[in-house]
């Protein structure tokens, strides 16, 4: 007697490996299957069967996609509250992690919504080098350094050492011109906005910052709330400003950025202002210029976005549509 042998179908899906658990009769140990028109037809209606069944059990976001004797369906990331508090990640129906094995929770919607489509958006291979919302959220969650709230401002404060617009040229005369015009009206408004006082310098030193800008700008950062996820409270707002200072090396454009003030274009081409100026006099490589122009973009961007959505009361709300 001839043993009969069912086949289940792997497919990949998204960041994990979904089973379609389809069992075709007919397939015997070692002879390749002979199946008649009819059991076809009747596997593949056990195929859209079971597939149905699994979706509905799972209860996540599906896509439809692929061709096909039937539809095929793609899990999405998804983003939920749970009982305790914050919102969670699922992704291929499991709680999505931090690399220190923490449970992956944030405080608002609608950064859950924004990591969830940032995984949405990984195609065959997951390239964490473009999620920077999920890494800026691991950073706080898991706090790498150990560094507490008030060691986050001092080192986002520190920032005004070495400034970018603070620190300006004595030649040639144009570039000169060209950050006194673009750089000048940013501190003012800085100096304005905050009462404080910067200045700047052309000695390698920089410009003397007062305690009193340390002090009032220290004070503005700590007035920004924090969530208090798994373990010590983490300041993730002052995490995301240091994050944005670094990438724009000026805390004065990080600011003005975060004040909208200014936006992400125009504090990214501030902050490269003396690069733009060479490329327009000696030409631009666009494999290496442009490529991290857009990289520079993507991180400021998202590290903005990270410190609005985290320091901002917001609720997502689903309209049910009527056909």
């Amino acid at each position: 007697m001839e043993s009969v042998r069912g086949c289940c179908a792997t497919r990949v899906c998204g960041a994990g490996v979904a089973s379609l658990g389809v069992f075709c009769p007919g397939f015997r140990a070692g002879r390749p299957p002979r199946l008649s028109g009819a059991m076809w037809r009747r596997c593949l209606r056990l195929q859209d069967s079971g597939r149905r069944l699994r979706d509905q059990a799972m209860g996540g976001l599906t896509a439809r996609m692929g061709p096909g004797p039937g539809p095929t369906t793609q899990p999405l990331a998804r983003a939920y509250a749970p009982l305790t508090g914050g919102f969670e990640i699922n992704l291929d129906h499991r709680k999505l992690k931090t690399p220190q094995a923490k449970l992956f929770t944030v405080p608002s919607e609608a950064l859950a919504i924004a990591v969830a489509t940032e995984w949405d958006s990984q195609q065959d291979t997951i390239k964490f080098y473009t999620m920077h919302l999920t890494t800026l959220c691991n950073t706080s969650l898991d706090n790498p350094m150990q560094r507490n709230r008030e060691q986050l401002i001092r080192a986002a404060v520190k920032f005004l050492d070495t400034d970018t617009i603070c620190y300006r040229v004595e030649e040639p005369e144009t570039l000169v011109e060209l950050q006194k015009n673009e750089w000048d009206p940013v501190i003012e408004w800085a100096e304005k906005r905050y009462d404080v006082q910067i200045g700047s310098s052309t000695s390698i030193m920089g410009p003397s910052i007062p305690a009193k800008t340390r002090e009032v700008l220290a004070s503005h950062l700590a007035s920004y709330n924090m969530w208090a996820l798994q373990g010590p409270d983490l300041a993730c707002v002052p995490a995301g400003i240091e994050f944005v200072a670094t990438q724009l090396k000026s805390m004065v454009l990080t600011l003005g950025l975060i004040d909208l003030h200014l936006t992400v274009e125009q504090a990214v081409l501030l902050s490269r202002l003396e690069e733009e100026y060479q490329i327009q006099k000696w030409g631009n490589i666009e494999w290496a210029h442009d490529y991290e122009l857009h990289e520079l973009r993507a991180r400021t961007a998202a590290g903005t976005l990270f410190i609005h959505l985290c320091s901002e009361s917001t609720t997502v709300k689903h309209k049910l549509l009527q056909e």
